[in-house]
């Protein structure tokens, strides 16, 4: 228990203090309800036997005290009292479940953006090991799961707890033996959510990881449409996501279901013990009034007894269902707190950047160097990268070629400082990139084969990450234009306001790949890095394409991947990988036409 309350004030974070007010509030809030119910059996008692001044000293002393002249007099007083407080109370009561909605839903706006934002700086290789849809999951609905499910209704139960103990004490003050029967009620509701907390736990995961799958699934169905239509294979994933919807229903159902006992229990056996009490007193020859006020104040209680123990079993039922989803954000948050530091650091230099309007990069004037880097993927027998050297000077442009596994992309992500390298290092003009590695990533300009497109105008995409009111448009036009893409913006609807779809699906490869060209030269970036940029386009597209980057031959330092080698044959140096080795270097003519040349012979 104490674990688990640990673990739930550490997702809270900087809110525990706001928590506690609330209590204070809750609690504050209760005893002002508890005090006006407590006076409605006086109330009654009262108004029925107007003696009962009289004999009460509290009630004498009040009524001389304020100089009251008639009992009708004073039985109103009374009255008046005991609305202000129930309407006080109702105010209050109103203003702190308004808090309680306001605290729950406004910090999981707050912890999806702390997510958000820390997934996004967490390695790569966190990235290579996580699918997007459990990481979807965690940021959308277990935060809400959080924070409805626990974090409201652990609030809720609070305020409900301390209700029953306040109600359940008055009761006490006004018949022992009856509150005594009336807990035995409320225990044997309790002790039935406490007997199937286990199920109810596994129940929430279910639900949870259910709905993860089917995130997934949707992911993998509409994410490749195109090849989904063409293979004919939709009632496979139709299959799947009834599979996995079959077990969301069946959790969710049971958990649904499990939610009414304790209500229907509840209201059972206090309509039962009310019944009960009355037809006792009255077969044992009770004092009429006496039971006509013990019965005012337990019919009262009960009205709002019955909802306040649901509301709890409810609560209490839905706090052991998400109980998995404290575990699991707690986790995640401890992983990404190992980063934190660092991390913090990042995005406090970023926001200044950016807020400045400008781009703190690492200091390039001569060269690039690789000093003996050696990488190897976790779980992997063998090493990717196996002591790489290298130097790239500024203004150059080199190209990586190989077969297929060969380290290729390897290289490039740790060039990219995407994956931390075992061993070596890599030096700008002889300063090592890791010293600074958002300024060395800040030099770079990256340009895949498959171009990462939002669905929005050109000008957003190009202008990638950057507010509209902070869009440079001379700069965003300069990069059209040696991208090669003045054409297609003459021929758009719009021009670069147009919208080009989701992934760029109104566009063709080349155009994406134009795209992409432009949005590193917006960001002017001293280093392109291209990865595979050609191999998906025809060879008239893949020329065009082509004509683009060596137009910027000796403007920009550029690093090329290719499969086909007619795209490096401008490159002033071109290196052969095989097995994560360099094997061999030189110009175009002494790598590729000598392989060539070799292989003849």
């Amino acid at each position: 228990m104490w674990q688990y309350i640990s673990k739930f004030l550490y997702i809270l974070e900087d809110r525990q203090k706001a928590l506690g007010f609330l209590t204070v509030a809750i609690f504050l809030t209760s005893i002002l309800e508890t005090v006006g119910i407590g006076l409605i059996g006086p109330f009654i008692a009262l108004a029925s036997q107007p003696t009962f001044i009289n004999e009460n000293r509290w009630l004498n002393w009040v009524y001389e005290f304020f100089g009251f002249t008639s009992v009708n007099q004073f039985v109103v007083a009374v009255a008046v009292v005991i609305l202000v407080i129930f309407y006080s109370k109702t105010f209050f009561s109103f203003k702190v479940r308004e808090y309680i909605f306001l605290f729950g839903l406004s910090h999981q706006g707050e912890l999806q953006a702390r997510l958000l934002d820390s997934y996004l700086r967490m390695p790569y290789s966190f990235h290579l090991k996580n699918n997007t849809a459990f990481l979807i999951q965690s940021i959308v609905n277990e935060t809400d799961t959080f924070c409805n499910g626990t974090l409201l209704q652990l609030l809720n139960s609070l305020v409900n707890l301390v209700m029953m103990f306040a109600l359940v004490g008055l009761l006490l003050v006004t018949d022992a033996l009856a509150t005594l029967v009336i807990s035995v009620a409320l225990f044997l509701a309790f002790a039935l959510v406490v007997h199937f907390r286990k199920k109810l736990s596994a129940w929430g995961k279910t639900a949870s990881v259910s709905k993860a799958e089917m995130i997934r699934i949707i992911n993998h169905g509409l994410g490749g449409l195109k090849e989904t239509r063409v293979i004919g294979c939709e009632p496979y994933f139709e299959k799947q996501l009834t599979h996995q919807a079959h077990y969301y229903a069946d959790a969710c159902s049971s958990l649904m279901s499990f939610g009414m006992v304790p209500r229907l229990l509840i209201e059972a056996m206090v309509i039962t013990f009310i019944l009960g009490l009355a037809s006792v007193s009255l077969v044992t020859g009770r004092d009429t009034n006496s039971l006509v006020a013990t019965l005012s104040v337990f019919g009262v209680v009960a009205i709002r007894l019955m909802p306040v123990a649901t509301q709890l079993t409810s609560s209490l039922t839905k706090l052991r269902s998400s109980a998995y989803v404290v575990d699991k954000l707690h986790f995640d948050l401890k992983e990404i707190e190992r980063f934190e530091g660092k991390l913090a650091r990042r995005k406090r230099q970023q926001q200044q950047d950016i807020g400045q309007n400008k781009l703190v990069t690492l200091p390039f004037s001569q060269k690039v160097e690789l000093r003996h880097v050696s990488f190897q993927y976790e779980g992997a027998k063998e090493q990717a990268l196996n002591q790489v050297s290298l130097t790239l000077r500024k203004g150059e442009s080199i190209a990586f070629i190989g077969k297929s596994g060969a380290g290729k992309t390897t290289l490039v992500d740790v060039i990219l400082g995407l994956l931390p390298p075992q061993s070596g290092d890599i030096q700008v003009d002889q300063q090592s990139i890791y010293s600074d590695l958002r300024g060395w990533q800040n030099l770079i300009g990256y340009i895949p084969q498959s171009i990462f497109l939002i669905d929005d105008t050109l000008e957003r995409n190009i202008a990638f990450g950057v507010v509209d009111e902070q869009i440079d448009l001379e700069r965003l036009w300069q990069s059209i234009k040696a991208a090669q893409l003045s054409d297609l913006i003459e021929r758009m609807p719009e021009g670069i306001k147009t919208r080009i779809g989701e992934r760029g699906v109104c566009l063709s490869g080349g155009q994406r790949q134009r795209i992409g060209i432009a949005r590193a030269l917006y960001h002017e970036r001293e280093i392109l890095v291209l990865d595979e940029a050609t191999s998906a386009l025809d060879n008239e597209t893949e020329q065009l394409v082509t004509e683009a980057i060596r137009s910027l031959s000796g403007e920009k330092t550029m690093i090329i991947i290719a499969h086909r080698l007619s795209t490096v044959e401008h490159c002033d140096r071109i290196y052969l990988m095989e097995q994560g080795q360099i094997i061999r270097s030189g110009s175009y003519r002494e790598v590729v036409l000598g392989e060539e040349i070799s292989s003849i012979s």
